[in-house]
């Protein structure tokens, strides 16, 4: 493996959305050895890439999330979105959520969250699965079918007792998402919370992006939230039409 391709994976090591690991779990996701994996990650911590907390653990650096954040396309997209995050958020006081397709997860491009809004799972710049989450369940709706047929294929991690796991179940659900254009989730990845999800469509009508709000369950009516939810999505659909 050639040096570029060393520190390509330490950096790699924390995009399942681990935000603090330790030397030794830095090694073993990058298949580096101890002594090499401690003389990159120092160099990268020295040039500001990576930080080492005070207790031990590393995390991703001020210096590689500022050249990250430039990325053209995600920030784009999170530049236009965050008015209408903020007025869904306004309206209704819960967990708002931004995702795109990235192979077969979802990443979490933001997020705007409330001192009292339900505990998710979720951060900016982690991921999420496809099938239990609400904006997964939208992106997953609109995929490739070569991507829904592979994931349908394969075994459906059970996240709590009220995930779908069956590949029917999930298959029906999906042609209800293309009908209505909306995604409902209730206890499917956190115990407690519930989702209302519609998607975000650019330039010819291609869905880029799924916009959600996430909620405790005992105490919201998702179908009360659907209509918020689908003004924020449709709004920001037409801001992206217009780039065209």
């Amino acid at each position: 493996m050639s040096v570029a391709g060393r520190v390509a994976g330490v950096l790699e090591a924390f995009l399942p959305g681990d935000v603090r690991l330790t030397l030794t779990e830095i090694c073993r996701r990058a298949g580096i050895p101890l002594t090499t994996g401690h003389r990159l990650v120092g160099e990268l911590t020295a040039a500001g890439f990576l930080e080492r907390l005070p207790d031990g653990p590393y995390r991703i650096g001020t210096r590689l999330w500022r050249i990250g954040a430039q990325a053209a396309g995600p920030r784009g997209l999170r530049e236009l979105a965050l008015p209408y995050m903020a007025e869904l958020y306004a309206a209704t006081r819960e967990n708002v959520q931004l995702g795109v397709l990235l192979g077969d997860r979802v990443l979490c491009l933001e997020r705007l969250r409330g001192p009292h809004s339900v505990p998710v799972v979720s951060r900016v710049a982690g991921e999420l699965p496809l099938h239990s989450t609400g904006v997964g369940k939208v992106l997953l709706a609109y995929a490739p079918e070569a991507l829904t047929e592979r994931l349908l294929a394969a075994p459906l991690p059970a996240y709590t007792p009220g995930t779908i796991t069956d590949p029917a179940r999930l298959r029906a659900e999906l042609a209800e998402i293309r009908r209505t254009g909306m995604a409902h989730t209730q206890e499917e990845m956190t115990i407690g919370a519930c989702s209302a999800a519609a998607p975000v469509r650019g330039p010819g009508e291609e869905v880029v992006a799924a916009l959600s709000v996430v909620a405790w369950r005992h105490s919201a009516d998702l179908r009360r939230l659907d209509p918020a939810v689908l003004e924020a999505a449709r709004g920001l659909s037409r801001d992206l039409a217009d780039l065209d």
